[in-house]
């Protein structure tokens, strides 16, 4: 798979979900308000682990050690676009999560596509759509 929807996709493996995120929200707001320094770890969600798994590869193009490097990821997987398909913003989501699934990192993905996708947000609106997801909270409204 390069990173498209894998097909185990819809046989039983979770992919995105933001009410999985279990980042706090001060952390996460201050990081999609905040600036980017590009120190990998201030991404919430990716450790000392996840920075090492991100740039670990025997591809040197494929080494993510940066936050820019890793925003440049998440938009290189907005496409491939034709005249017949545009990838969606839940395509989308999905892309870079089973991204980071296949990179090695094993928790905190769903907080890394979150931060990842509303920080961007900001700069290209429209690019992550929240209300496909449904209520954010943790509640269980009746």
């Amino acid at each position: 798979m390069a990173f498209g929807l894998p097909d185990v996709l819809f046989q039983g493996d979770a992919g995105y979900d933001p009410r999985r995120s279990r980042v706090s929200e001060d952390t996460f707001q201050n990081f999609v308000r905040g600036n980017i320094t590009g120190v990998i770890t201030e991404v919430p969600g990716i450790g000392p682990k996840a920075a090492e798994k991100l740039a670990a590869s025997d591809d040197t193009d494929d080494r993510i050690t940066n936050t820019y490097q890793l925003i440049g990821k998440f938009l290189m997987l907005k496409g491939p676009d034709d005249d017949e398909n545009k990838v969606a913003s839940m395509q989308h989501m999905e892309k870079f999560w089973y991204y980071l699934k296949e990179r090695g990192i094993a928790s905190h993905r769903s907080a890394i596509v979150k931060a990842i996708a509303e920080k961007m947000n900001m700069f290209i609106p429209g690019i992550y759509e929240r209300d496909c997801y449904g209520d954010d909270s943790d509640d269980d409204d009746e």
